[in-house]
């Protein structure tokens, strides 16, 4: 992570095999990519890893580059199901849809989407192979897009 540039690289994965956890590297190359993140974001990331640092302090380390975020309150890294039932739980508490964390991704894809980002960029952010994974998987989103586009382009060439 590089906060002050508001970016993420994207270079190992963490998945689960049975109720073992792997790291692993993205399924393809483009799945190894610089993500930008919003302000917001970086914000909530910044103070995670000032409580991470305050947490190798205690333990007389320093927080390394390979080091996790997201950790059991001994410093483990948080196991995928328990970070599955917490986010369960906020969602229920803020009164959301449960959904699983996976749908995060759809939901950011479709929303970058419909707020008129380039599918490329959506592509690129996603990691996916090409960008006709993006349009086929998100072409539920296209049709609100397309009468979109018709009204837009009528407007530059009908007389105001």
């Amino acid at each position: 992570m590089d906060l002050l540039a508001g970016t993420i690289a994207i270079r190992q994965t963490r998945v689960q095999l049975s109720y073992q956890t792997v790291v692993s590297t993205p399924k393809t190359q483009k799945g190894r990519r610089l993500v930008a993140l919003d302000g917001g974001t970086c914000a909530v990331l910044s103070r995670l890893k000032e409580r991470a640092q305050e947490e190798c302090r205690r333990q007389g380390r320093s927080l390394e580059p390979g080091d996790v975020l997201f950790t059991t309150q001994t410093g483990a890294p948080l196991h995928p199901d328990r970070a599955r039932l917490l986010f369960q739980r906020a969602a229920k508490q803020a009164g959301l849809p449960v959904i699983r964390l996976h749908d995060l991704r759809h939901t950011h894809a479709t929303l970058a989407l419909a707020a008129g980002i380039h599918p490329k960029i959506v592509s690129e952010r996603l990691g996916h192979a090409n960008i006709g994974i993006t349009l086929d998987t998100y072409s539920h989103c296209l049709p609100a897009l397309s009468e979109e586009a018709a009204c837009r382009v009528a407007a530059l060439v009908t007389p105001q």
